[in-house]
């Protein structure tokens, strides 16, 4: 393919991912608690490339990171929603362990516990379920630690929120949870975050930002295939003369 080739596709690879990212950001713009990630990358000298006198630049995927921007919070009413505001993130049984995220729209289920509407159950300081009574749940007062009193002045327990001393580390697992990798922990509680009953966070997303740098991509990743077509038309060519000449 040649050096012009060959940097090319590693820039239209590295913007294939970008494409990705940003696609997946604007999926999730409406998801409570999203956070929208951010692809890294880094360049590749190589100034020992045969055939050339100058250094060669090639484009490096090192991963992603997580954007924790605050996101708005809208106000609800609903005594079953809450955000949090700061660093904090909830903790939630999951089927893969305990994962974190900041989507604070809650229900009682069937079974009596606090979860989210896709199920997974929040945790309290301790790692374990919050149990709500039925004629309790429209009216749990939620204070800003994440202590929970039911109607009849009844402690039911305090909302776990914790500091994730490596948000970069988070593994998203779907509907705006994430985990932690094997021996990477959170630490707890975190002391300047607050918890607000009636709101739930919004995503980090910005669309139009996303939308415009999704555009930008697009046509980046077109030159970078006009470039790569551009150089096997260049060898083909040469290679042509060649046989002809031998």
């Amino acid at each position: 393919m040649g050096i012009t080739g060959n940097v090319s596709l590693s820039l239209a690879t590295a913007l294939q991912r970008s494409l990705d990212v940003a696609t997946n950001n604007i999926a999730n713009a409406s998801t409570a608690g999203f956070k929208a990630s951010r692809p890294i990358f880094e360049s590749f000298v190589d100034d020992q490339q045969s055939g050339s006198s100058d250094a060669v630049s090639y484009v490096m995927d090192k991963g992603d990171y997580l954007d924790t921007t605050q996101g708005p919070l809208l106000p609800t009413g609903n005594p079953l929603d809450l955000a949090v505001s700061g660093d904090g993130w909830f903790s939630y049984e999951t089927p893969n362990g305990i994962g974190y995220g900041r989507d604070g729209r809650l229900l009682v289920n069937a079974e009596g516990l606090l979860v989210t509407a896709s199920g997974a159950p929040i945790l309290d300081e301790g790692g374990s379920p919050i149990t709500i009574p039925a004629d309790s749940a429209q009216s749990i007062v939620v204070g800003k630690d994440g202590t929970i009193v039911g109607g009849n002045g009844v402690d039911l327990g305090k909302i776990g929120v914790f500091r994730i001393l490596d948000p970069d580390k988070l593994m998203p697992i779907g509907n705006g949870l994430y985990l932690l990798p094997p021996g990477v922990s959170a630490a707890a509680p975190a002391e300047s975050a607050a918890v607000s009953q009636g709101f739930i966070e919004q995503s980090n997303v910005k669309p139009v930002v996303e939308l415009t740098q999704l555009m930008e991509i697009q046509r980046a990743y077109e030159r970078a295939v006009t470039l790569m077509n551009q150089a096997n038309d260049l060898t083909k060519r040469a290679i042509e003369r060649i046989a002809r000449v031998v």
